[in-house]
This record gives structure tokens, C-alpha cells and sequence, in this order.
């Protein structure tokens, strides 16, 4: 596992360099470092207790690295409290005063950094604009629904004008289907900022919704960085291609390793693979196959050498927009495959039935670690 994944083609915007903290024997972030540019969404990715919020809250002054350097367009900010960091941070639990207004909550920070009454109070009118709230300026927190609340949140944060946004599990709090809507409203607001905007969640989906680039976490150590395409299609290891998404491994051994391809031979049979990977013949890998990227038949393929294997279906769920079929491969191994709906839902396969697992060469990863 890479301890230290960063971009340092060109000068960044937010710079993490070597930055660990530790509580007692324990380093929750651990030697990491990252560079973030301008008007980037960025995701820290994990479960929980991977050093991801720990992270954040270094970034926003909360907590004192034990080591390494944090630096904002060049400037290391180490040392400066959070209140003078030209920084937002807005929380899962979004932290609105209940007592105030949505507008009073908004221009909450304003006053108390002495803007003037009619600066103030453009400044609100714009946010509420942007937030698409002006008519709901006059209620009160729980008068609005959690998608609403998250929103008054995210227009106290942006009215400050900060030059770095954190946001902590913002979408925690809703409902999957409002969650869903609200990633969209959520970066499009961002984006027409023009904020630079790190952002902290667990959900997969999220991330690779919201985010510009990725970073995935585990004990306090950035395991695969890249945009969300990169990190899906192309994993660097077992547990990055675990985590994000469904997939299939199969364990196996190399078996032929060119520049353009490689053969896995594995208990289920041969696997060939459109990249090669420098390995050594004989050494132990995995086969990355996610379920979408499967076909089934129920007629032999042309070549049965490699990349088709039979299978029987033991089971099966419907989403709607597409199914899930779970098959049992001849020497026992069952895995998933999901078919997409491109028509009105016919039941494709039953319990029981015999077929052909097919996959593309470019459709497989080969990990190493």
C-alpha cells in the first residue's frame, strides 16, 4: 500500500505534505500527502475509523498534525486557529441556530465579522438566490425539510466566501432518494461558486458522484487516488476494487505475461486480460470482473478457451432497471452478473438453468496486492 499518492505536476491550491497525527500508539492519519487544485471537488473515501474525518478536521484547524505541513495557496497554515483560516466547514448535523431565521442563520458569520448592515444583507439575498430559498427566509430550521436545512447550511458556509469549503458527510442526514437528488444540487452549487471543496463521506456513491478526483482510505492511509472512472475501472488492489462497487475476484496464477495482454489460469478456468503487468510467471493474483461487465448465453461461445466458463443460475433479484443473477460456476464458486433493462422486464434466466459466462479481455483488471 502506497503511503504517499499525490499530483505535483503544477503549483497547487491546497497542499497536504507528509501530514500524520497520532493519538498515543495509534496514527489515525498516517504520512500521507495530496495536492488539491483550484475549483476541485475532492472525496476522502472510507469506512469508518479510516482517518478520513481526522484528516478534515486537520485541514480546518481542529485538530494539530503531529507531524507534516498543511499549506493554502503556499501558505502553510499549521499554527493559525480555525477562525482565521480562510476556510468553511459545514457538518452532517448542518449546526443551524433553531432560534434564528433562515436568513438571520446565514448572516450569522457576517455579522460577527462586522460586515456592514448593507453588505450584509445583499450578501444574504444572494445566497437565498442561489440556494433557491428566498421564500423561505423568514422560517424557522424546523419548519423546512432536511434537503432545505442542508441547503441553509451550505449558503451560511459559502457566504463567508471562503477559499476552501469542508464538507463532513453532508448528505447523511437524508433519505436515499432526496440524497440522490440533492449530490446534484449540491455540486452544481459549487461549481457556480467556483469553491474549492473538500469533501469526507463513507458513501461510494457519493463520492463518485459528486467528486472530481478520489481519494480511498484505510488506516490513515491513502490506498488509490484518481478521478472516480479511474479508481472503478482500474483499481490497484483487492481491497480498492472490494470497495468501491460490486466485483468478482478469482484467484489464480500468471500463466503468460506479454505488453499487451496476460493469461490467468485459475480453478474456474482461463482468464485473458488486454493488459500485461511486468509480473513473474507463476506468481499469485486476482482477477477483477465486475458484475455488469458479464454476458450470459445459453448457446456455447465460438471459443471456450479462455474468458467462458459454464454456470448454473441459482439465484435471482430484480431492481427495475436492471437483475441480478447470482451463478454457480462449474467447480462451485458462485458470483454475481447484472443484466440492464434496456426494455420492459422479461425474466431472462430461472432457477436452474444451464449457460455460458462470457467476459471481454478489456473488461478484466489483474491485481497484484
Amino acid at each position: 500500500m502506497a503511503a504517499n499518492l499525490a499530483t505535483t505536476a503544477h503549483k497547487s491550491f491546497v497542499r497536504i505534505d507528509r501530514l500524520t497525527k497520532r493519538f498515543g500508539d495509534v496514527a489515525a492519519v498516517d504520512n500521507v500527502s495530496l495536492d488539491i487544485e483550484q475549483g476541485e471537488i475532492f472525496a476522502l473515501l472510507g469506512s469508518s475509523g479510516c482517518g478520513k474525518s481526522t484528516l478534515l478536521r486537520m485541514l480546518a484547524g481542529f485538530e494539530t498534525p503531529s507531524e507534516g505541513n498543511i499549506s493554502l495557496e503556499g501558505e502553510s497554515v499549521i499554527g493559525m486557529p480555525p477562525h482565521q483560516r480562510p476556510m468553511n466547514m459545514m457538518f452532517q448535523s448542518y449546526a443551524l441556530f433553531p432560534h434564528l431565521t433562515v436568513w438571520e442563520n446565514i448572516a450569522f458569520g457576517l455579522k460577527r465579522d462586522g460586515m456592514p448592515r448593507a453588505q450584509i444583507a445583499a450578501r444574504v439575498e444572494e445566497m437565498l438566490n442561489m440556494v433557491q430559498l428566498k421564500r423561505y427566509a423568514k422560517r424557522k430550521p424546523h419548519q423546512l425539510s432536511g434537503g432545505q436545512q442542508q441547503r441553509v447550511a451550505l449558503a451560511r458556509c459559502l457566504a463567508k466566501q471562503p477559499k476552501l469549503l469542508l464538507l463532513d458527510e453532508p448528505l447523511g442526514a437524508l433519505d436515499r432518494k432526496l440524497r440522490e437528488q440533492t449530490q446534484f444540487e449540491l455540486v452544481s452549487i459549487i461549481k457556480s461558486v467556483g469553491v474549492t471543496c473538500v469533501l469526507v463521506t463513507h458513501d461510494q456513491e457519493e463520492a463518485m458522484t459528486m467528486a472530481d478526483r478520489i481519494a480511498v482510505m484505510s488506516e490513515g492511509r491513502f490506498i488509490q487516488v484518481g478521478k472516480p472512472h479511474e479508481i472503478y475501472e482500474t483499481p490497484n488492489s483487492r481491497f480498492v476494487a472490494d470497495f468501491i462497487g460490486k466485483v468478482n475476484l478469482f484467484d489464480g496464477v500468471l500463466a503468460i505475461d506479454e505488453p499487451d495482454h496476460c493469461a490467468i489460469d485459475t480453478p474456474e478456468g482461463r482468464f485473458y486480460v488486454a493488459h500485461g503487468i511486468t509480473g513473474t510467471i507463476g506468481m499469485d493474483v486476482s482477477v477483477a470482473l465486475r458484475p455488469e461487465k458479464i454476458g450470459l448465453q445459453t448457446e456455447a461461445p465460438t471459443d471456450t478457451s479462455s474468458n467462458a466458463f459454464r454456470g448454473t443460475v441459482v439465484d435471482s433479484g430484480y431492481y427495475g432497471s436492471f437483475s441480478v443473477y447470482r451463478v454457480e460456476l462449474a467447480g462451485g464458486r458462485k458470483i454475481q452478473v447484472a443484466i440492464t433493462h434496456a426494455e420492459r422486464h422479461v425474466e431472462l434466466y430461472r432457477r436452474g438453468d444451464a449457460l455460458w459466462v462470457t467476459c471481454s479481455a478489456q473488461s478484466l483488471v489483474v491485481l497484484i496486492s
